[in-house]
């Protein structure tokens, strides 16, 4: 199972409650009874209750079972259309084809409509959230009549402050999954309605802490505090946005799967063109187009967001992004931010956190276009500082001799890849063993609110002497227009097939978010071998 989906085998001990939503109330999980066999039963009542329906009957058992088995990944548009829906695996295209949407929303109805009717009494029923292919249990439980003794009110209004040790854990992981991110519609309600009231506001935003977005906007109200279960993942997620396929695996070994968690828009797919700035093309093969959004389901915690944006379009075309209900782009223009068009274009985001209902909500609205994102990358992270960047220019990564991992070559343009050769004297003699040389440059993308350091790592590997005339290598490295080496010979300071490490403090990143770092040959070709960026924020 990937890394979207491994979270959800949560270890549960038997001194664990587990809290239900009922009618907006938290309720204790009732200790003799088995959840799972409850659920599977309500399925198969369900599923031969709406025998009248086949179309729907069908859909509704495919979900069930996909969830009860694990295979969550397997509940998306696509997995719908052409594994229940009949439609074609090759030739289905859910931009021109909404047949997944269209009868996943007869079911929602169909669903609300039996639980008001025959299947009101029920204590577990199943809903459909908007927005959502998976199904969630919800149990009820029967109110009790109030003794006339009165026991005192518990300090949250609305909330149950009963516990009882949950005694079938295992049977109840998979419940707890889904309670993170999936509440009642009448909680929601009522957090919503509750926080329109009261709640401050706080923002997300590029500028500085503590100041408001430089985009403007209403920021959002603070939900109410309500005790969550752990939500489905705090691992690594890597979605392709508006692709269908099975899971690919780019050159560091992460693997990226189809698109989910989102909600509106269609899909599109580009032509064979080149892509610079990147390493692994396919990532910008696919995009998810027109207003959309998405709803991604994460434990509570920071991460770093990563937007990923390409497009061959030589148009005009701006729209805004919002995280959480605040702009972080605003008339934002893939070409004009990437510098180009068919150029691989990153845009991060650190200190993102889901909602107090488990989900983190990304959402693209058009402006003078309609928005487009061709892939979205979530990662765990220290608060308040991105994560490291280590790249070596070689076309496969290594772990050197601390346990850090560095990536392969990326965010390049031009130049060229030579082979690797280990390095003297080195404890990690082949993590700078190899070479991108040239007249080249990188764009590494960055949060815009932080200051950098910047690592440079280099080996001369072909001239073995000092430059005199054309024997040698000199060159220049600029960073956003501030020089950082100039007349650089290496040779000069490290002889041959030594590594050399040059540190540069306090960069600042361009308002697009990156640290153009360009190497400019004087004598023979620039080189490098290696690239740190360590986020100084405290």
């Amino acid at each position: 199972m990937h890394a979207t989906n491994s979270p959800c085998i949560i270890k549960l001990t038997k001194e664990l409650l587990i809290e239900r939503s009922t009618l907006g109330m938290v309720m204790p999980l009732d200790p003799k009874t088995q959840p799972a066999e409850a659920e599977r039963a309500e399925l198969d009542r369900v599923v031969q209750a709406l025998a009248r329906w086949p179309r729907l009957s069908q859909l509704l058992r495919y979900m069930g079972d996909k969830l009860f088995s694990g295979q969550l990944d397997q509940i998306t548009e696509y997995d719908i259309a052409t594994e229940v829906l009949g439609r074609s695996k090759t030739l289905f295209n859910a931009a021109e084809d909404a047949i997944a949407r269209v009868e996943t929303h007869r079911l929602r109805k169909r669903l609300a409509a039996y639980y008001e009717t025959d299947g009101k009494d029920h204590q577990v029923q199943i809903t459909l959230p908007a927005g959502s292919y998976v199904p969630v249990f919800v149990h009820r439980h029967e109110e009790k009549p109030m003794a006339a003794s009165v026991e005192p009110a518990p300090a949250s209004p609305g909330l149950s402050t009963a516990s009882e040790p949950d005694s079938h854990g295992n049977n109840t992981r998979r419940v707890l999954h889904f309670l993170a991110h999936h509440w009642t519609y009448s909680l929601l309600a009522a957090c919503i309605v509750l926080g329109a009231l009261g709640a401050s506001l706080y923002y997300f935003h590029p500028g500085e802490a503590g100041q408001r977005s430089r985009f403007g906007g209403s920021a959002p109200p603070v939900s109410v505090a309500v005790p969550l279960p752990s939500a489905v993942s705090s691992g690594p997620i890597r979605i392709l946005a508006g692709y269908g396929g099975p899971p690919r695996t780019d050159s560091a070994g992460n693997v990226w799967n189809r698109d989910q968690f989102f909600s509106g828009g269609g899909t599109w797919q580009r032509s064979s063109e080149v892509i610079a700035r990147t390493s692994d093309p396919f990532i910008f093969e696919h995009s998810r187009t027109g207003d959309f959004s998405y709803s991604i389901p994460l434990k509570p915690g920071s991460y770093d967001l990563h937007l990923f944006f390409s497009t061959p379009s030589q148009s005009v075309t701006t729209f805004n992004v919002s995280i959480k209900g605040q702009y972080v782009l605003l008339g934002f223009d893939i070409n004009s931010d990437a510098m180009g068009e068919n150029i691989a274009d990153e845009r991060v985001f650190r200190d993102v956190s889901p909602e107090p209902d488990g989900l983190l909500r990304i959402g693209f609205t058009g402006a003078m276009g309609p928005p487009a994102v061709n892939a979205i990358e979530i990662l765990p992270s220290v608060a308040h500082r991105q994560i490291p960047i280590r790249l070596i220019m070689q076309a496969t990564p290594q772990t050197d001799s601390k346990g850090q991992v560095w990536h392969p070559d990326n965010y390049f343009m031009n130049g060229h890849l030579s082979n690797p050769r280990p390095l003297v004297d080195s404890p990690d003699p082949d993590l700078f063993g190899g070479e991108r040389y040239g007249h080249f440059s990188y764009a590494i993308p960055v949060d815009v609110r932080d200051t950098y350091t910047v690592v440079l790592h280099f080996a001369e590997f072909y001239f073995t002497a000092a430059a005199s005339g054309s024997n040698g290598r000199v060159f220049k490295v600029t960073c956003n227009g501030r020089t950082l080496l100039d007349n650089f010979d290496i040779f000069r300071e490290a002889g041959s097939l030594h590594e050399l490490a040059k540190t540069f403090r306090h960069l600042k990143p361009s308002a697009q978010g990156k640290l153009n770092l360009t190497f400019e040959p004087i004598v023979n070709n620039a080189t490098v071998s290696g690239i740190e960026v360590l986020d100084e924020a405290q």
